[in-house]
Order: structure tokens, then C-alpha cells, then sequence
């Protein structure tokens, strides 16, 4: 599934949080925002795509998770924060190279050709992940181990990386070929984007066949890299993207230009993105995997990087003129987005209010991003009570009607749309401190569920004001207006 990915470490954000962000984006799947109790979470796990059967650990923790609300294709929980404030997003779809998988196949589902044969169940995917993982992990690094073990037992049908976050660490896991997998601790300062591709570009094998204090991988992948020739590295210098990775003519159109937009935007001034002494282009192979932002960033930084569709650049598939380039590039926040949230974990908060989890449904270039305090039993009806047909009791189907209005008369409806995502904001930052400080000086922070209403209840006033201005705005550009008074 095609993603945008955003990892933010604790000194490159405003207020110390570790924050992880990713699009998920499906094909319009319709997707919903739920608290997962441990009497809820099964004793053995089957996946609906690879029919693998796995026993689950006991004592799970309570976890927020966004499946898909129709079942026929699995869970794919998509995201979360567990009880232990240890968040979870997975998976970004990456690339990988024939060199690689055909060294470790993907261990893909075999049906039975006849009744003398058994079907061979295939790996884990994006469908299963953070079901399998997130209930039993107490720290990013959990994440990342135990992950590891179900790869190195199960393998996997798919390339994929997977972000996990807690109060001081953020990880990224990529995997490589079906067995194979490599993750790094995201340096404190940096920012990193990851748009579709494999994405390290640079890793200590010394310390992760050492100390391990900020890489981790497979123990054989020394071997692994020597044995089938995968090294393209010259003069000595271990990049991993060009071992593992792709550097297809597709990856200039869809990957590699998403990272050169976010880029642009944390970097402005210590890199050259534009005209002839340009560092990097939308095209350009060695993209940086991180960077250090010229400012701190916050979460509405975060939101306008996973919104992008190339504003202030010719590539814009919204601008008023014809650039010759217009929609060249797939943008970032696109039309068929399920959900994307960034799951956020505040420094020195206490540990019952630590996890915010700031939801967004539907193209992020259109909707709202709403906060949540993700230590909870249940989250309202808002967010949580959606079916598959359209309705604006809930908050996806709403987002998903200003999307498609919004995008046909975007001229016409995008002040509207700038005042939502600015009122959203205001007013949910405005009832997070008032809850913090409550909760703080009172202790008693069950005050959590009341917190989430009122939340979803301002999101909701925002969103249907919103629907109504622009189901007007839209109204008015229809082709069949006519100017001459009817009477």
C-alpha cells in the first residue's frame, strides 16, 4: 500500500515529543479510529491474506488502532498507542531490487493445486503487524525486536518499513527481501521522510554487530550481502538504499519528488532545492534520508508535509495556470487516503495523558487533524461508529464529502478550507492544555473520555459548518448555472 511516511525525533521538535506520521493510503478504504481491550485481543491470530495462523503472548496492553470497517481483507490496524505510550505505524510500502529477492523471497501464500496437497501459508504483512506487535511492547526498541522475531520465523509477503515511537526513541525498521530486516534509532535532531522507497541511506554495521545502541539488523546480513553479491557501494562507504533498494525511472515520478517537496520545506536555507546550482530534485537518486529542519517542528508542520501537493512549486495539479508541469508528480495528500494520524508522545506529561494521537481521515490536503488522548478504554462515536455507507455522523465520511467537494472547486472552496484546518487546530490545542492542566491538578485522569468528547464534538460543529459552506461554494461553479433570473 502506497504511503508517506514522517518521523520526527525529540530535539527537532518544538516541545521535546517523538512524533511518528504516516498516509496510509489504500484504495478509498473506509476506516475508523478504535481503543483495542485486552479481552479483545485474540489468543491466536490468522491473517485473512496468507493464512497464517500465530499464537499470540499473553497479558496484552490496551491499544487505539484504525482497521478498515470492512473485514473481508483483514484487520490492517494501520496505527496506534499502546497502554505503555509506545506508538506504531505500519507499513510504508517500500521498494527493494530483484538482486535482493531473489536471494530471500517474499514468502508468498501457496494455494493447493489438488486435494493431495496442503495450501502453504504465506508470510506477514501490513494486514497483521501492528496487531502482532503493538500489545507487547514497552519501548520502540520492543518494537523493533520482536518484529524482527516474527520476520526471522514467518517472513513476509511484502516489502515494507514500519515506525515505532516512545517518550525519548524513535525506530525505523525496513525490511529486506522475506526474512531480512534492518532498523536504525532515528537520530534526536533530524526529521526523516520516507516516501514509497527504501530509505536508509547510511548505517553502522559495526555497531549493530556491537553495541547496538542505535542499529539493529538481521545476524546473518554481513554474510547475506557478501554471499549473493549485493554490495554496489564504492570506495568502501555502506549505503544501504543502493544494496537494498530500487533506482527505477517510476521512482522519479512517484517516490523520490515527495521527498524533495518535504525536504524543501524543512530546509529552505542550509539546502539548495531549485534552479541550476540545485543539491537535490525532484528526480534525484541520493535524496537525504534525514535532515536536520532549519527550525523545530511542530505538528502542524508535520501535517502541512503530509498534506503537500507540490504548492509554491510548478508541479501543483492545482494551479490556476498551465506550467507545463502541473500534476508531473503524485502529491503526498491524495485522493484515496484511509487515514493518517501522527502519533505523538509528550516529554515529562504523566504517564496517563503522554500519547496524543492526532487523527485525520480522507486526503490530508482537505481534512482536519483532530487530537485525541490515546490512553483510554473507548473513543466517541465520532471517530469510532463508521459503516460503509456515506453519512456525516461520522468523521471519515465527512472528511472524505469536503475532499470531493473541495478538489472540484478548489479556487472557490480552499479559504474555507485553510479557516477549517486552522480552527481544528486552535480549538484542539485550546482543549488539550485545559484538560492537561485539569487532569494535572486534580489527578484524576479518567477526565481522559471527557477530554475525547468535547474534542469530537468541537471537530464535528468545525466539520459541518465547513460541509455547509462548501456544499454552497460548489453549488454556485455548477456547469448548469445560468444568470438570467428565472422570473
Amino acid at each position: 500500500m502506497s504511503c508517506t511516511t514522517v518521523l520526527v525525533g525529540k530535539k527537532a521538535s518544538n516541545d521535546g515529543s517523538t512524533m511518528i506520521a504516516r498516509t496510509d493510503d489504500g484504495h478509498f478504504d473506509v476506516k475508523k479510529m478504535v481503543v483495542v481491550t485486552p479481552d479483545k485481543q485474540p489468543k491466536k491470530y490468522k491473517s485473512v491474506l496468507s493464512h497464517l495462523e500465530i499464537g499470540l503472548p499473553e497479558n496484552p496492553l490496551r491499544y487505539t488502532a484504525c482497521p478498515s470497517v470492512d473485514p473481508k481483507d483483514g484487520i490492517w490496524a494501520a496505527t496506534g498507542i499502546n497502554a505503555a505510550n509506545v506508538g506504531m505505524t505500519a507499513t510504508e510500502t517500500i521498494t527493494s531490487n530483484p538482486r535482493v529477492l531473489a536471494a530471500d523471497p517474499l514468502v508468498t501464500y501457496k494455494k493447493a493445486k489438488s486435494r493431495r496437497e496442503r495450501d502453504v501459508p504465506g508470510g506477514i504483512g501490513e494486514e497483521d503487524i501492528v496487531v502482532l506487535v503493538l500489545p507487547y511492547i514497552r519501548s520502540a526498541r520492543e518494537g523493533v525486536l520482536r518484529l524482527a522475531s516474527l520476520l526471522e520465523q514467518y517472513g513476509t509477503y511484502e516489502s515494507n518499513g514500519i515506525a515505532f515511537n516512545d517518550e525519548n526513541e524513535v525506530w525505523w525498521l525496513e525490511t529486506i527481501g522475506g526474512h531480512h530486516w534492518m532498523a536504525r534509532r532515528v537520530p534526536d535532531e533530524t526529521v526523516v521522510l520516507a516516501p514509497n522507497q527504501f530509505g536508509m541511506d547510511g548505517f553502522d554495521l559495526e555497531d549493530a554487530f556491537g553495541a547496538q545502541k542505535e542499529h539493529l539488523c538481521s545476524k546473518d546480513l554481513r554474510e547475506f550481502i557478501r554471499d549473493n553479491c549485493l554490495d554496489l557501494n564504492q570506495n568502501g562507504k555502506f549505503n544501504p538504499r543502493d544494496v537494498f533498494g530500487s533506482r527505477l525511472d517510476r521512482d522519479h515520478v512517484y517516490n523520490t519528488p515527495r521527498a524533495w517537496f518535504m525536504g524543501r520545506y524543512l530546509c529552505p536555507y542550509s539546502h539548495r532545492w531549485e534552479g541550476e546550482n540545485a543539491e537535490f530534485t525532484p528526480e534525484s537518486d541520493n535524496l537525504p534520508w534525514s535532515l536536520v529542519p532549519d527550525r523545530k517542528v511542530a505538528v502542524e508542520d508535520v501535517k502541512y508535509l503530509i498534506s503537500g501537493h507540490y504548492q509554491g512549486t510548478p508541479y501543483n495539479p492545482y494551479t490556476s495556470h498551465d506550467t507545463g508541469k502541473r500534476g508531473m508528480y503524485r502529491s503526498i495528500g491524495i485522493n484515496r487516503t484511509g487515514v493518517t494520524t501522527v502519533c505523538q508522545i509528550r516529554p515529562g506529561a504523566p504517564e496517563a495523558i503522554r500519547g496524543i494521537e492526532w487523527l485525520c481521515f480522507g486526503s490530508t490536503a482537505f481534512s482536519a487533524m483532530l487530537p485525541l488522548y490515546a490512553n483510554v478504554d473507548a473513543v466517541p462515536d465520532y471517530v469510532s461508529r463508521v459503516t460503509l455507507d456515506v453519512s456525516t455522523e461520522n468523521l471519515y465520511w465527512a472528511s472524505r464529502l469536503i475532499g470531493t467537494l473541495a478538489d472540484h472547486s478548489y479556487a472557490e472552496t480552499i479559504q474555507d478550507i485553510e479557516r477549517y484546518h486552522l480552527a481544528v487546530f486552535t480549538e484542539g490545542r485550546r482543549l488539550i492544555r485545559e484538560y492537561d492542566q485539569k487532569m494535572t491538578e486534580s489527578g484524576d485522569y479518567s477526565l481522559t473520555a471527557e477530554a475525547n468528547r468535547a474534542l469530537c464534538a468541537m471537530a464535528k460543529e468545525k466539520t459541518t459548518d465547513t460541509l455547509n459552506k462548501l456544499v454552497l461554494s460548489s453549488s454556485q461553479t455548477m456547469k448548469n448555472g445560468y444568470s438570467r433570473a428565472d422570473n
